[in-house]
């Protein structure tokens, strides 16, 4: 006697590179996944903004959304529209309707992954996509480590950002022509905004400390900054002292608070994450009962991407379901105001080159309980005027903005001073 082989029903919203991607790989390793999920995944229908436009995909297609949400024959709504407001009420619909959702939004789920969780209930979410693309992390945090409390965790997670760092640091290329070299190689978008101000990676960031911690912040909340003021001499700083600067979010667990935050970083070039260069994400995870693991990968990209999505279909067809982030929001857990977080620090400043001029920024370091741990100076083409790179012993960042808001009054400082966080753990 034989078996029938059903069908999970898909509708697509959004058939771009990803949703292409998608199709394609369904189409290509269908009897891989059919082995793996038990069904056959069908993409019953595409929805998109413009039919006209040429997709390398045989699929029907529509302009309205409701006629993939109203579909009954449809199981599952994969999106990935991109924005927030809309899609969320995308998902919202489809959730009320009682249909699976996978989705590839970081953005809308760093707003609303809570109250998407609430609507849910019982019926499967997957966002194993929403986070470095073909790196399993969702499924790590929420299944591999449930048994251990996460102590910490730092990642490379935007691939554009790292690939300009790491032109910036093996080219000895200025900013803007790295930027170029990632937008004419197709890694950064026109408009790059997203991947270079932090904003890409603190989405990513909030939607793994809630699968870590439970934690409910939303990207206004938290230390968000990003690498388009770094310079070559701050990669001259790095190099000297035995750094590399990456674009890392951080998570750091003591007691009930946890901090986040993302912005450039200067680390050992002997840590694994500083060795991941290119488009590659890299994300440490260090759990009390496992130690330190590591996961490395493709971040971008339609067909890791693709690959992220259909992780999901395949589990949401073995019919795994659970809480959407792994534990409800934990009222024991605050976030650590952003003011009390502490670091090691290195600042840039441009001077006047006379007397007089280290004393006075001394005595503003002095004044704010800040101490110097390395020195640098040096001459500039402009006359009259050197550059100071020093970094400081442990403070906060309370401590370091005020002495750099005092530093900013001195007629003496030329331009705006600029800080770079070291982490030494």
């Amino acid at each position: 006697m034989t078996h029938k082989i059903k069908n999970l029903n898909i509708g697509i919203i959004g058939v771009g590179t990803v949703g292409e991607s998608v199709v394609k790989i369904l189409e290509e390793n269908r009897e891989i996944i059919r082995a793996r999920a038990g069904v056959n995944l069908v993409v019953k229908k595409g929805v998109v903004k413009n039919p006209n436009k040429p997709r390398g995909v045989n699929i029907p297609l529509s302009t309205d959304i409701d006629d993939i949400i109203y579909d009954p024959q449809i199981d599952v709504v994969v999106e990935l529209m991109g924005g927030v407001d809309t899609a969320y009420i995308v998902a919202k619909k489809t959730l009320e309707h009682k249909k699976s959702l996978v989705t590839a939004n970081k953005a809308m789920l760093a707003y609303h992954r809570y109250e998407l969780q609430e609507i849910a209930g019982a019926t499967p979410i997957g966002f194993e996509a929403s986070v470095c693309g073909g790196i399993p992390i969702i499924k790590a945090l929420k299944d591999g480590l449930s048994a251990n409390h996460i102590l910490g965790l730092k990642g490379i997670l935007n691939g554009t950002s790292n690939y300009i760092l790491t032109q910036m640091i093996q080219n000895n290329q200025d900013f803007h022509t790295a930027l170029l070299k990632a937008q004419q190689l197709g890694y950064a978008e026109a408009d790059p905004s997203l991947d270079i101000n932090g904003g890409d990676a603190g989405h990513k960031l909030l939607i793994l400390a809630s699968l870590a911690y439970g934690i409910d912040a939303k990207p206004q909340d938290i230390l968000i900054e990003g690498i388009e003021s770094i310079s070559t001499d701050d990669i001259e700083f790095a190099n000297e002292f035995g750094y590399a600067i990456k674009l890392l979010g951080i998570a750091k667990k003591q007691n009930n608070e946890i901090e986040l935050r993302v912005h450039p970083t200067m680390i050992a070039k002997d840590k694994m994450i500083a060795k991941i260069e290119g488009v590659m994400n890299g994300i440490s995870v260090i759990g009390d009962r496992v130690g330190e693991t590591l996961y490395y990968g493709a971040g971008a990209g339609g067909e890791a991407t693709a690959s992220a999505v259909i992780s999901d279909l395949i589990e949401i067809a073995r019919g795994k379901s659970s809480l959407m982030l792994g534990f409800e929001r934990s009222p024991q857990i605050n976030l650590k105001p952003k003011a009390n977080i502490c670091s090691r620090y290195y600042i840039r400043l441009a001077v006047d080159d006379k007397s007089g001029v280290l004393a006075q920024i001394a005595s503003i370091l002095t004044q704010n309980a800040i101490s110097i741990s390395t020195f640098l100076q040096k001459e500039i083409k402009q006359k009259n005027t050197a550059k100071i790179l020093f970094s400081t012993h442990t403070t906060t960042e309370y401590a370091i903005k005020n002495a750099i808001d005092d530093l900013k009054k001195l007629d003496s400082i030329l331009s705006e001073p600029y800080l770079i966080r070291i982490e030494d753990e």
